[in-house]
């Protein structure tokens, strides 16, 4: 009773006073939301997806499913892991690496809340994860061209794609769906940042601000 409570209570706060943040989510489901956008590509049997943050496994399932290529998913946190890794077990299209991108190879603690965990959060539930520098990934497992790469870190969005800017690496990624989260109170400068470097080598093809967005290589 109480939860349908909260979101009657919710839902009605944002159909009368919507913020800017509830009004880009609105505008995204107006538009078609994930079955408009996040799986509009023009992707072969062949192809590199690489998903950051896989979670249970959903989007690289529903990639998969159109598709049929290769996805190499990054997903840290233990039980999200495993349970990829049985979901996909008789599949040898897609490999799953149980640790998170990022700038460099490094424990941290993570704070565990479902889709929602993150090592810029705090709580009472947290796991040692291990991180992988990106561009070691690129060097060790011989990555040259990358179709997809799609981006879900709870923050860990900024320091990877950072990464892989200051690397130049960003120039062998075709598209890049990201979503930006609030997880600083440099969280919205740093991503202009980022928009701003990104623009140098890719396009926007659609964004909804800290929602979702993707770019795609200019010249391909």
């Amino acid at each position: 009773m109480a939860l349908t409570f909260r979101r009657l209570a919710e839902s009605l706060r944002t159909s009368m006073f919507p913020t800017d943040a509830d009004r880009e989510l609105q505008r995204w489901y107006r538009d078609g939301g994930d079955e408009a956008l996040r799986y509009n590509y023009d992707l072969s049997e062949s192809a590199l997806v690489l998903d950051a943050g896989g979670y249970k496994g959903q989007f690289a399932s529903d990639i998969y499913s159109r598709f049929n290529c290769r996805i190499l998913i990054f997903e840290p946190v233990e039980a999200f892991a495993t349970q990829i890794k049985n979901r996909f077990r008789r599949n040898a299209k897609i490999e799953v690496i149980a640790k998170a991108l990022g700038s460099s190879r490094r424990k941290e603690a993570i704070a565990l809340c479902n889709d929602g965990s993150s090592t810029w959060k705090s709580g009472p539930r947290t796991e040692d994860i291990y991180f992988e520098d990106v561009a070691l990934v690129f060097s060790e497992r011989k990555i040259t061209n990358i179709d997809l790469l799609k981006v879900n870190i709870e923050g860990g969005e900024y320091e990877l794609l950072q990464r892989l800017l200051e690397t130049d690496l960003i120039k062998q990624v075709k598209n890049i769906q990201v979503q930006f989260h609030r997880v600083a109170q440099d969280s919205e400068r740093r991503m202009e940042q980022i928009r701003k470097d990104l623009s140098t080598t890719h396009t926007p093809i659609y964004q909804y601000r800290f929602v979702w967005e993707n770019w795609r290589l200019s010249d391909a």
